[in-house]
């Protein structure tokens, strides 16, 4: 991948109105237009402790628990409000522990052990997929 400097990034945006805007200040937004998505299905095997402690899946957990140790699958949506679906096809298909939900970013992560997240993570891309309409990514493992 090579690098572009921001010149060169704006005469591609703007094309010839790129002449006429130089020099001047230049406000720029950038919007996201949800689309119907997952982006990202990813199964880590084994978690090490600290890949478990940095996601801060060991936060709230019952006295007693360790989930260290265990799978972990990752996956992310758009339109964002699709994780609380998601979340729900996951604990049906398999038996894992939602550790995160996020309904704002679209980021759900579970736990369990590795033949339940990935029976997990592959049903929820392929009800999304299948049942819903989503464009769907490829699951990666790790």
């Amino acid at each position: 991948m090579t690098q572009i400097t921001k010149e060169k990034l704006l005469e591609r945006m703007f094309g010839d109105d790129y002449e006429h805007l130089k020099g001047k200040r230049l406000r720029m937004t950038r919007v996201r237009v949800p689309g119907k998505e997952v982006c990202l299905a990813h199964v880590i095997s084994r978690s090490d402790p600290c890949i478990y402690q940095n996601l801060g899946l060991h936060i709230g957990v019952h006295e007693g628990e360790d989930h260290t140790g265990e799978s972990i699958g990752l996956i992310r949506f758009t339109p964002w409000e699709a994780v609380v679906v998601a979340a729900d096809v996951a604990v049906k298909s398999a038996h894992v522990e939602v550790c995160f939900m996020d309904r704002f970013c679209g980021t759900l992560i579970v736990t369990g052990g590795l033949a339940q997240v990935q029976t997990a993570v592959e049903e929820v891309v392929r009800f999304f997929g299948q049942e819903l309409g989503f464009r769907v990514c490829e699951i990666h493992r790790s």
